[in-house]
């Protein structure tokens, strides 16, 4: 039987602190007229053909391309998400351009931290489980790719994580659970 989201987070301590979404504005943007109206905006097409726009409520910041393609990063929740593309469309009629659509949010990548209230020893985990790199003298944390959940975790020794590469929030709590799952059969 399917859980629901509240059973899936329940006894968890962890919660989603990016969304990454591309969408489509489905009108062609005039990227120059809005870096020269804009000031929260970084336009360089030399080095790359898309458009920063940073909005600081909620704070987020988007890639906006010409073709009216959009990726909007940090939103840390679907609300915040759809409040951030709605600023978009207020800011592109400050140059006439109006946006009549509700766009289609397609989620790239949710990513969530918190932590899973046990001690890790990583370099017994580094031995026992596949799919990890471990690199002490690089990096304090174990990465480790949990493919019947299709999620990444970073792993560290106090027992944080961070999980990515999930598409829904119920994904990341039940790849929570797998996790927790697969550590307390290897004690």
């Amino acid at each position: 039987m399917a859980e629901s989201l509240e059973e899936l987070k329940k006894g968890l301590d962890v919660k989603i602190v990016n969304i990454v979404v591309s969408t489509s504005l489905e009108h062609d943007i005039p990227l120059e007229k809005m870096a020269a109206t804009l000031s929260n905006t970084e336009y360089n097409p030399e080095q790359f053909p898309g458009l920063v726009i940073r909005i600081k409520e909620p704070k987020t910041s988007a890639l906006i391309f010409s073709s009216g393609k959009v990726v909007c990063t940090g939103g840390k929740s679907i609300l915040e998400v759809e409040q951030s593309l709605e600023k978009i469309k207020e800011t592109l009629t400050k140059i006439n351009i109006k946006i009549d659509i509700k766009p289609e949010i397609n989620i790239q990548n949710m990513v969530a931290s918190g932590s899973i209230g046990m001690d890790l020893n990583l370099n017994t985990l580094a031995m026992k489980l596949d799919n990890t790199e471990y690199e002490p003298e690089q990096f304090p944390g174990l990465v480790y790719k949990l493919d019947a959940a299709k999620a990444t975790f970073l792993l560290f020794s106090n027992g944080k994580i961070v999980c990515t590469g999930t598409k829904s929030e119920a994904e990341v709590y039940k790849a929570v659970h797998m996790l927790i799952d697969v550590l307390k059969n290897l004690k």
